[in-house]
């Protein structure tokens, strides 16, 4: 069976691929163009792909009988892939979830903390030889511990990034999920956004990417929120208004922000960079060894488990 792996992979993933498969491996780095999406369907039996290879409607469209018949996605986010449409085309899909959590989790904490106690503005100051010593009113930021974060999508990553906060710095916890959560400490749930965006010091956005969540975080959300809050978004960029949060910042409607992704990654605008009260990351949400093998090897097993005629462990 041919798979195209549409990304460089650790090796170990690789290796472990080509035990069971004829692997193609895509030296570059960019998602798969328009053109390169359409002949894969046409020339492979199965894809490894990744986060921007945009599978569309549009795309299977074109390919109406694709000698591919599954997906099995290197993320735990899929809202490159229209699902409904592979579907229809044959395709199963699959995606890799628990393999990003912990990671996940952790990026949102270093946002939260290099935000609140700028951090990356700090480590600018040194960098450019500016810093003249200590003294006791420099770079006054927010002290995170006893604080109250508010989550917004509280699945295995929300609990995981909530579970940091409770227990690693007393921070008292409210949340806004589809459904109210069995949690092992207080929180308050929520089910209107402006309010749980109002009662919070730290906003996280961490729900899914795609249709129904797109914007979600908008001027609404930021004009809730108080003055002295900072927002983090870990999810995915274009949840968020880009445009309403940079008027947000100007505005000092909020305090700051901490991101990890973008709107229309990777092109970040000229107005995040020029603010000092901005932390931001290039992506780096599940960029660790161990836990990028883990998400290729959990691809590797629902590849491995189609053709063996199984059960798809991680199904979408």
């Amino acid at each position: 069976m041919d798979l195209l792996i549409t990304r460089p992979l650790p090796q170990s993933v690789v290796e472990a691929a080509q035990e069971h498969f004829n692997v193609t491996v895509r030296s570059e780095t960019s998602p798969l163009s328009e053109d390169e999406l359409r002949t894969s369907l046409a020339d492979f039996d199965a894809i490894l792909p990744t986060l921007r290879d945009n599978y569309s409607a549009e795309v299977f469209a074109d390919v109406p009988n694709p000698r591919v018949k599954i997906l099995a996605n290197f993320g735990v986010g899929y809202n490159h892939i229209d699902v409904d449409a592979a579907a229809k085309a044959g395709l199963m899909v699959t995606n890799t979830p628990g393999a990003v959590t912990d990671a996940t989790a952790d990026i949102a904490m270093t946002l939260i903390l290099m935000s609140c106690r700028r951090a990356g503005e700090g480590e600018r100051l040194v960098r450019a030889g500016e810093w003249d010593g200590w003294h006791p009113t420099q770079l006054l930021g927010q002290h995170v511990s006893g604080k109250r974060v508010g989550i917004v999508g509280m699945g295995r990553i929300g609990q995981a990034i909530a579970r940091r906060c409770h227990y690693g710095f007393g921070m008292a916890v409210s949340y806004m999920a589809r459904s109210e959560k069995d949690l092992p400490y207080p929180a308050n749930a929520h089910n209107n956004l402006e309010s749980l965006a109002a009662e919070v010091d730290v906003l996280v956005a961490a729900v899914p990417g795609g249709a129904d969540t797109l914007h979600l975080i908008n001027a609404e959300t930021f004009k809730a929120m108080k003055p002295t809050a900072h927002f983090v978004n870990i999810s995915r960029g274009e949840v968020v208004d880009e445009a309403a949060l940079i008027a947000a910042l100007q505005a000092k409607d909020i305090a700051g922000a901490g991101l990890d992704v973008y709107e229309f990654e990777p092109s970040v605008p000229d107005a995040l960079i020029a603010m000092e009260n901005v932390t931001l990351l290039p992506h780096l949400g599940t960029a660790a060894l161990e836990v990028r093998e883990g998400m290729g090897l959990m691809a590797v097993e629902n590849l491995k488990a189609f053709v063996a005629g199984n059960p798809l462990p991680n199904r979408v």
